[in-house]
């Protein structure tokens, strides 16, 4: 099975601290990075270092959405908090879903939260990708 990241994170997030959530959430589920075929995040995170170099040290294709790509997406986990600062209401969920070209049934792992020792917040969502069509 592949598997598509998404990820989002505060400003400025050290990569130990993403590499940390993205690992806590494979192992919740059982699977490890050789199911990872990409990940993906909001545009606004286009220049996050984190997710660049976690991505770059992967090979993973990274793939960015805009608020109203993500605002249209159904989630389990919608957030106000993410709507007022992001401008829709989930990034590591609907980015997931929509990297992977299907639809929630397919979230193998909802909103997964980290908080590093460094206080960042780093937030992971799994989607599991359709099995023929890619």
């Amino acid at each position: 099975m592949k598997v598509m990241l998404g990820l989002g994170c505060d400003r400025n997030t050290p990569l130990s601290t993403l590499r940390a959530a993205v690992e806590q959430a494979l192992t919740l589920i059982g699977l490890d990075q050789t199911a990872i075929a990409g990940a993906a995040s909001i545009d606004k995170k286009n220049d996050e270092a984190a997710i660049l170099q976690l991505a770059a040290e992967h090979d993973w294709p990274l793939y960015f959405f805009t608020a109203q790509q993500l605002s249209q997406v159904p989630v389990p986990n919608p957030s106000e908090t993410v709507r007022k600062y992001m401008g829709t209401p989930a990034v590591a969920e609907a980015a997931a879903l929509l990297a992977a070209g299907v639809d929630m049934r397919a979230l193998l792992l909802e909103k997964y939260k980290y908080r590093g020792e460094d206080g960042k917040n780093a937030t992971v969502s799994i989607a599991s990708m359709k099995e023929n069509d890619k």
